[in-house]
């Protein structure tokens, strides 16, 4: 592949700007300073030239100034504020017509709203549990529900507002965590049927192929897709503080407390289905290039889909995508520039060469 002008937009948690009365883990999606550099340093030894910018209310200038630099951006940007802030530096880049890596803006706006992605996976067939958006704590709880529950902001990430007390288990539990999330995150709150079982995520490169279109390389099959190993999120060292929930305290203070079981030890046929319905779930919402779908399996053992990350964690050590590539063997460099190469081909960058 050919040299690129690559513009590497991000934003971190140390830029981060605050308001008073947020929540501690208002800033838990946005970045590190190690995660850039990791990700700048992979580019540069795929033979690209970087150009490093924070993705906040100064992008679109500079970008305007820069834009006949920039061959391609790659783009971790999860935005500071706003119901669609994942969105917002994909539609700046397309308002100046700079390519980029990973979904397009309705595909993460979609993988946002929690609800909106499950209502389009519905629509497709695909089993998520049952649900129920609150826009006010004293809304009548739908009679598709029942105790026990599960309750998360509708529009968040990287388990923001996940904690032990995410778990309802009767009427008055429900009124409160509602009203504090409403509160506290100050949006809607998504409460859907409590899955009992084991947990996963399943993550995935590619992009469904055109007609006459080859696979990108050998790694990525007939459809175009490269899926790698099953991760189990196996939390029970820490299980009896957090209810064995994959909670924001473990996912941002202790990432390295609970067991990554990749490849998860599962039969052949649940490898299969949830592999299957994590490229499912990526087609129904338009995703690109990467994405990483989360499931939980119900009491009879069967899968549900969780949520889409259109913009999964890209910390080389401790983010889950990099987990599964690790445990297959894949190099950081390699999936750093496969998601850039996917990309290039898609806007008619890619010269037909691998890197």
């Amino acid at each position: 592949m050919r040299s690129l002008r690559v513009a590497l937009l991000y934003n971190l948690k140390k830029n981060a700007p605050h308001t008073t009365g947020e929540p501690a883990d208002a800033a838990a999606e946005l970045d590190s300073e190690e995660t850039a550099q990791a990700l700048q340093e992979a580019l540069e030894a795929g033979g690209h030239y970087v150009i490093p910018l924070e993705g906040d209310v100064n992008l679109y200038p500079t970008l305007q100034r820069l834009r006949g630099q920039i061959d391609i951006a790659f783009n971790i940007c999860e935005g500071h504020q706003g119901d669609s802030r994942e969105s917002q530096v994909p539609a700046i880049l397309e308002m100046l017509g700079i390519p980029y890596t990973a979904s397009k803006i309705l595909a993460h706006a979609l993988s946002l709203d929690k609800a909106m992605a499950k209502r389009v996976w519905m629509s497709n067939g695909l089993p998520t549990a049952a649900f129920q958006v609150f826009q006010r704590p004293d809304e009548p709880l739908s009679p598709l529900l029942t105790f026990p529950l599960f309750a998360k902001p509708l529009r968040e990430g990287t388990a923001k507002g996940i904690d032990a007390n995410a778990i309802i288990e009767n009427e008055a539990q429900l009124r409160r965590r509602v009203s504090w999330l409403i509160s506290a995150y100050r949006q809607p709150a998504l409460v859907e049927t409590y899955l009992p079982g084991r947990e996963f995520t399943v993550g995935l490169l590619g992009n469904a192929l055109a007609p006459g279109e080859a696979p990108l390389s050998e790694i990525y099959d007939e459809n175009g897709f490269h899926l790698f190993p099953v991760l189990e999120i196996d939390t029970s060292p820490v299980a009896e503080s957090e209810r064995g929930i994959y909670t924001n305290r473990i996912k941002s203070e202790m990432p390295l407390a609970i067991n990554y079981l990749c490849p998860a030890q599962i039969a052949p046929e649940l490898e299969r289905e949830l592999k299957r319905l994590a490229v499912a779930a990526f087609l129904a919402i338009d995703a690109l290039d990467v994405a990483r779908v989360d499931f939980r399996l119900d009491a009879e053992g069967r899968p549900h889909i969780l949520e889409i990350n259109t913009l999964p964690g890209m910390n080389p050590q401790i983010s889950d995508l990099c987990i599964m590539a690790r445990a297959e063997g894949m190099p950081y460099t390699r999936l750093v520039n496969d998601i850039l190469q996917l990309a290039a081909r898609r806007y008619g960058l890619w010269d037909g060469t691998y890197a």
